[in-house]
């Protein structure tokens, strides 16, 4: 994990990089394309947008605005719960494809188990990847027993799952479950979105010279764990790229991993009404 290409091969044999950029509440239009080619200017090649986010019209525009060769490119999507079925799939990828202006996507996700509809959705996501319309497919906000019963109805097994995943909820037993079986651990809200008042972090970042942010990052990627961070400001986009040039001690690691309180900002899979 010495450069910000540096990627990690998922299951399938493709090769994903290890620190992406989220658009996360970027509004569509100039914040999001500004934001965009500024991360990849900074050297950033993975780019995380969703349906729901309404702004893969943007990150298409800079996308094609940047000049880097697609091929150089990891994008990723995904579909909502309300679309999530076997036609609304396939329906809803076409409409995420045209916004982006992409012939193929890098990697789709489930948005959330959605009850009774995500099974049908991971049927359409087989069709996809055997027709070579998305590279890799996977899930997000799925815990072991999600991930099982995908396992046992389909011969795919997702090469990714995304979950709320920072050193308050550092998701141990979920990691384990998914290292054993292949599964790649992606890290959404990574930064506890933005609470990183935490002593620790401080202390830290004081011993490397580092920020909060960035002590954390490389936290992320010593344990194997994609990550997305979000900004809309240059200056930020760029300091969370610097985190290629130190490393993390096993102490200082461990000193991490004890800040662990289960503790979610975002909706828990088993129990979200949307």
């Amino acid at each position: 994990m010495n450069k910000i290409t540096d990627t990690v091969t998922l299951h399938n044999g493709v090769k994903m990089p290890r620190l992406g950029f989220g658009v996360y509440q970027v509004e569509d239009g100039r914040q999001v394309e500004q934001s965009v080619l500024s991360a990849l200017r900074a050297g950033y090649r993975s780019i995380d947008t969703a349906e729901a986010y309404f702004n893969e019209d943007g990150v298409g525009r800079a996308i094609r605005a940047s000049g880097v060769p697609r091929e150089e490119l990891f994008v990723t999507t995904k579909v909502w719960n309300t679309n999530q079925g076997y036609e609304t799939t396939l329906q809803a990828f076409e409409n995420s494809r045209k916004r982006l202006g992409l012939e193929y996507i890098d990697l789709y996700l489930i948005h959330w188990p959605a009850r009774g509809k995500y099974l049908e959705a991971w049927r359409a996501f087989e069709k996809l990847y055997r027709e070579g319309y998305v590279r890799a497919i996977g899930v997000c906000n799925c815990h072991e027993q999600h991930l099982n019963v995908i396992m046992q109805n389909y011969e795919t097994v997702p090469m990714v799952n995304q979950v709320e995943l920072h050193p308050l909820l550092s998701q141990e037993r979920l990691r384990a479950f998914c290292r054993d079986n292949g599964i790649q651990i992606e890290a959404w809200a990574p930064l506890i979105r933005g609470q990183l008042n935490i002593p620790v972090l401080w202390e830290l970042g004081r011993k490397y010279g580092k920020t909060p942010a960035q002590i954390v990052l490389r936290w992320d990627l010593q344990h194997g764990i994609i990550t997305i961070p979000k900004s809309v400001h240059d200056s930020r986009i760029r300091e969370n790229a610097d985190i290629f040039d130190f490393e993390l001690a096993e102490e200082d690691m461990r000193a991490i991993d004890a800040l662990n309180r289960n503790a979610r900002w975002g909706p828990d899979p088993d129990n979200f009404n949307f």
